[in-house]
């Protein structure tokens, strides 16, 4: 019987931020909950950096997840807003880790094509394959798809966690023939 573990998945933002909680349970994952914190209202960025940081927390407090994935800032053309869309993703992560909780970064072309198959899908594609997925009724699907990047960043993890053949790891040939005798075959 595996343990339970549960996996709180983020996607930083600065006007919104979506959150989604999987609990792991024998190897299958299931929503918890999934949600936004609305940020636009706060015209200081330092008072939306410290919203994060108690929303976070807060969530960490409630939930007690055991891992942290997060969405990572991707290389956008405007330098002010990356800086702070790393702001809060920083602000985010310093939350989890003043309770101890290893976080995980996923680049948002990773988690789309880990959910969709595709690294340029639509926010509207994720949120469909997600809902298909982990059998979400419509009336839990939020309007804001931030919810369901934040929960994707979540489902992500879940499949790079969950996935056998990253249990080993081999440097070279030689290394894998090393821990696989019985799995070559010898000229006799």
């Amino acid at each position: 019987m595996d343990k339970e573990r549960i996996i709180l998945g983020i996607d930083p933002g600065t006007q919104i931020m979506g959150y989604g909680v999987l609990r792991v349970l024998n190897n299958k994952p299931q929503l918890i909950t999934m949600g936004v914190i609305q940020l636009s209202k706060y015209d200081d960025h330092y008072l939306k950096l410290r919203r994060i940081f108690e929303r976070v927390l807060a969530l960490v407090e409630e939930y007690l997840p055991d891992e942290l994935a997060i969405e990572a800032p991707f290389f956008g053309k405007n330098v002010q807003s990356m800086l702070k869309l790393g702001r809060a993703q920083g602000v985010a992560m310093a939350a989890a880790l003043s309770r101890d909780i290893p976080i995980f970064e996923y680049a948002p072309l990773k988690i789309k094509m880990s959910i969709t198959g595709n690294g340029k899908a639509a926010k509207e594609q994720v949120a469909y394959m997600l809902q298909q997925y982990l059998k979400i009724p419509d009336e839990s699907m939020l309007p804001q798809l931030d919810a369901t990047d934040g929960l994707a960043a979540a489902v992500c993890h879940f499949f790079q966690t969950n996935n056998p053949t990253q249990e080993k790891k081999f440097n070279s040939w030689k290394d894998f023939i090393n821990q696989n005798p019985n799995k070559v075959k010898g000229d006799k």
